[in-house]
C-alpha cells in the first residue's frame, strides 16, 4: 500500500524535481502582461455586472447612470496604477504591499496588509471561479443549477495543475489572456461601429421593465439613492483587484526590472480602463437589464417565468454585436470563462508566495515555507484550494454574494501601501540633497498622496455600503488572521528563547551524570529482545526492563520465563490495580528523575512495523500513548525500536552474556 500511495502521488504531481531547477526564465513585457494581468482583466468581466445589478434595485431608469460610475471607477484605477508604478520603482524586491507597510509603518501594519491579502487571495479564487462557471453555464445549459459543484471541481483541477508546477509557463498563459483581450476588443469595435452606423440592435433583456425594490420606488433621489450609487461604485471598484500582482512579481521581469514592471502596469491600467468604460457604455446603449432576482423583471407588465436565465452582461453584448453570427456568442463566453479561471490561477501563485514569506518571518507555520517535490509551495496551494472550496460551497457559487466580501481586503492593502509609500518618500527627502532627485521624489509623493486619498475614500465607501451585505465577514476573517499570526509569532519567539544556547549557561553545557535505560516489556518475544540489544549497545549506566502487572498471573509467569532464559537485564514489575499501563510507567519514570535529577532516562519502546497501513490500527496504540506522554517529561528521551514484520529470517532472538555497566561496576565495588 505505501508503494501504491507513492505511485498515486507521482501520477498526480509528477516526478520530483532537483533543487537546482528552482526558478524560471525571466519574463519580457509581452509575457509578463498576460501572466500578471489575468486577475485584473478578469475583474472587468464581472464588475459591470455588479454595477448594473446594484443600480437595478432602484428600477430600470437607474441604470442610465452606469457609464458615469464606470468613469469614476476608471479614475480610481488610473490613480492606483500610477501609485503602484512608484511602488515597483522603490521596492523592486517583490515584497509588494506587505514589504512597503512593514518597512514604513511597522510590523502590525504589515500584518494587517498580509491578513487582507491572504483573505483577498482566497476570495479571488472563489469569485473568479464562480464567475467563470456562470459564463460557462450561459453557453452550456447542462451546467445550470450545478454551479457550486462545478466550481469546486475547477478549484481541484487548478490546485492539481499548480501542484505539478505547470503555472510557470508564461507562453501557455499568454494565449488565453490575449484571446480574451482580442474577443472583448473585437466585440467593442464591432458594437461601436454598428452603433455609429445605427445598426446595433438592442439586447434581448432590453424588452424587460425593471421594478424597483421596496424603499427605492422614487429611484435614485435623496439619501437612499445616494447610498445606492455609492454601493454600485463600490461593486464596480472590484475592477481594481489584481493591480497589486505586478508589484509582487517584479523579480520575474527581465532587466531593467522596475522599468518593465512600471510599463506593464501602465498597459494593464489602460486596457482595464478602456474595457470597463466601454462595456458599461455599450450596456447602456443596448438596454442591458441585469438583476439579482428575476422577479424584478416584467414583460408587457407580466412577471417573467421563474426559470428565466439571465446571461452575463458581456455575453449579452456579444450576442447583440454579432447578431446573425451566434458562434461569436460562444467564443466570447468561452474566452471570458477561461480568463476568469486564469485569474484564480494568479491567486494560486500569490497566496503560496506570501504565506511563504510570512512563514519565513515567523508569522505562519514554517511548513508553508517548504517547497514540495515539484519545487512549488505545495502546502500553501492545498490550503488556498481548501478555503476557497469552503467559501464556494457556503455561498453556493454566487458571485453577487461573494463579491460583497471581496474588495474590502483589496482596499485595506491599497490604503496602507499608499500611506507607507508617502512615508517612504518623506524619509528619503529628509536625507536627499540632489535637487533633481528631490523633485522626482516630491512628484512621486504627490502621486502616492492622491492615491492614498482616493483609496481611503473608497475603503470608507466600501465599508459603509457593504458592511451589512457581507463585508463584515471579510473583516472578521482578517481580524482572525491577524490574531492567529501574532499568536504564531509569539509561540516561535518563546520557543527560540527557551532553546537559545548561552555559552555561560552551565545547565546547557553539562552532560547528564548517568544514563538510566528502561526497556518496556509487554511479553517476551523478538521485538523485546531487539530492544534490549539496542539498549545494551548504548552502554547505559543502568539497564532494566519494566513491565506492568495488568494480570498478576501472567506477570508471575513472565518473571519465571525471564529468569529461565537468563536475559541479562533485571525485570521490574509495576503494580497496576486499575489495569492501566501508561500511568504506572509515567510514575516510575518520574520517580527515577526525582531520585537523580541529573540523570538522563532513556525509555526504549519496542514497536511493530506492519506490512499494510490498515494493520497499524491493531498495534502500537499503547506505545503511541506512552510516547506522547513521555515527550513532556524533562530529562527523558524516548527511543522507538522497530520490528519489521516482513524482516528477513535469521535475526538473533536471544541475548547471552552478562551486561557490564557503570552501575554494575559501582555495585561490585561496594560489594
Amino acid at each position: 500500500m505505501p508503494d501504491f500511495g507513492a505511485a498515486l502521488k507521482r501520477l498526480i504531481v509528477g516526478r520530483p524535481m532537483r533543487s537546482d531547477r528552482a526558478g524560471g526564465a525571466l519574463l519580457p513585457k509581452r509575457l509578463a502582461l498576460p501572466v500578471f494581468a489575468s486577475d485584473a482583466l478578469s475583474s472587468v468581466a464581472y464588475a459591470p455586472d455588479e454595477v448594473l445589478l446594484t443600480l437595478a434595485i432602484a428600477g430600470g431608469s437607474a441604470v442610465m447612470i452606469s457609464p458615469w460610475i464606470g468613469v469614476a471607477v476608471a479614475v480610481v484605477l488610473i490613480t492606483v496604477v500610477s501609485s503602484y508604478r512608484q511602488t515597483v520603482r522603490a521596492y523592486p524586491s517583490g515584497g509588494g504591499d506587505y514589504e512597503v507597510a512593514t518597512t514604513n509603518l511597522g510590523g502590525n501594519a504589515g500584518l494587517v496588509v498580509a491578513s487582507a491579502l491572504l483573505v483577498d487571495y482566497v476570495l479571488t479564487v472563489a469569485v473568479s471561479v464562480s464567475a467563470g462557471v456562470l459564463y460557462a453555464a450561459s453557453a452550456i445549459p447542462a451546467l445550470r443549477d450545478h454551479e457550486a459543484s462545478v466550481a469546486v471541481g475547477v478549484i481541484v483541477v487548478l490546485s492539481l495543475i499548480n501542484l505539478r508546477g505547470l503555472r510557470e509557463s508564461g507562453r501557455v498563459l499568454a494565449v488565453p489572456v490575449y484571446f480574451f483581450m482580442g474577443a472583448v476588443g473585437l466585440t467593442a469595435i464591432v458594437a461601436l461601429a454598428r452603433l455609429a452606423l445605427g445598426t446595433l440592435p438592442a439586447v434581448e433583456s432590453a424588452a424587460f421593465d425593471v421594478v424597483a425594490e421596496p424603499g427605492y420606488e422614487h429611484g435614485l433621489v435623496g439619501a437612499v439613492g445616494a447610498f445606492l450609487i455609492a454601493r454600485a461604485f463600490a461593486s464596480g471598484a472590484a475592477a481594481l483587484t489584481g493591480v497589486e500582482a505586478v508589484s509582487n512579481g517584479v523579480p520575474a521581469f527581465k532587466k531593467p526590472k522596475s522599468k518593465n514592471a512600471a510599463t506593464t502596469l501602465a498597459l494593464l491600467g489602460g486596457i482595464a480602463v478602456t474595457m470597463i468604460v466601454t462595456i458599461l457604455f455599450l450596456a447602456n446603449k443596448t438596454g442591458v437589464r441585469y438583476v439579482d432576482d428575476v422577479s424584478q423583471l416584467r414583460l408587457n407588465g407580466a412577471p417573467v417565468p421563474a426559470d428565466y436565465v439571465q446571461h452575463p452582461v458581456l455575453s449579452q453584448l456579444a450576442e447583440a454585436a454579432f447578431a446573425g453570427v451566434p458562434v461569436m456568442f460562444y467564443i466570447v463566453s468561452a474566452a471570458t470563462g477561461v480568463i476568469l479561471f486564469l485569474a484564480a490561477n494568479t491567486a494560486f501563485n500569490g497566496f503560496p508566495i506570501l504565506s511563504s514569506i510570512l512563514a519565513r518571518d515567523g508569522y505562519l507555520p514554517r511548513q508553508l515555507h517548504t517547497r514540495g517535490d515539484r519545487l512549488v509551495l505545495s502546502n500553501g496551494i492545498i490550503i488556498l484550494a481548501a478555503f476557497a472550496a469552503v467559501l464556494v460551497l457556503s455561498f453556493d457559487a454566487s458571485v453577487t454574494r461573494l463579491i460583497q466580501l471581496y474588495i474590502v481586503g483589496v482596499f485595506v492593502s491599497f490604503t496602507l501601501s499608499q500611506l507607507g509609500m508617502v512615508r517612504h518618500w518623506s524619509k528619503a527627502l529628509a536625507t536627499e540633497v540632489d535637487q533633481v532627485e528631490r523633485r522626482r521624489m516630491m512628484r512621486s509623493r504627490v502621486v502616492n498622496s492622491i492615491g492614498l486619498s482616493l483609496t481611503s475614500a473608497v475603503l470608507v465607501i466600501v465599508l459603509v455600503t457593504k458592511f451589512t451585505h457581507g463585508a463584515w465577514i471579510a473583516i472578521v476573517l482578517m481580524a482572525c488572521m491577524f490574531v492567529l499570526m501574532k499568536a504564531i509569532s509569539h509561540h516561535y519567539s518563546v520557543v527560540a528563547e527557551q532553546v537559545r544556547y548561552v555559552p555561560t549557561d552551565e545547565s546547557s553545557r553539562s552532560l547528564p551524570s548517568r544514563v538510566h535505560a528502561v526497556v518496556l516489556v509487554a511479553r517476551i518475544h523478538k521485538p523485546t529482545m531487539r530492544a534490549i540489544a539496542y539498549a545494551r549497545a548504548t552502554r547505559p549506566s543502568e539497564l532494566e526492563a519494566v513491565t506492568v502487572a495488568v494480570d498478576p498471573a501472567e506477570s508471575a509467569q513472565m518473571l519465571r520465563e525471564w529468569e529461565e532464559l537468563g536475559i541479562p537485564a533485571p525485570l521490574r514489575v509495576l503494580d497496576s490495580p486499575y489495569r492501566e499501563i501508561t500511568r504506572p510507567v509515567m510514575q516510575y519514570v518520574r520517580s527515577i528523575r526525582r531520585r537523580s535529577p541529573r540523570d538522563l532516562v532513556v525509555v526504549f519502546i519496542p514497536e511493530y512495523v506492519v506490512a499494510h497501513w490498515w494493520e497499524q490500527v491493531l498495534h502500537n496504540q499503547s506505545a503511541l500513548r506512552l510516547k506522547t506522554r513521555l515527550l513532556f517529561v524533562p530529562g527523558v528521551v524516548v527511543a522507538s525500536v522497530p520490528w519489521q514484520m516482513a524482516a528477513a529470517p535469521g535475526v538473533p532472538t536471544k541475548i547471552s552474556g552478562p551486561v557490564t555497566t557503570h552501575g554494575d561496576r559501582q555495585r561490585n565495588a561496594r560489594a
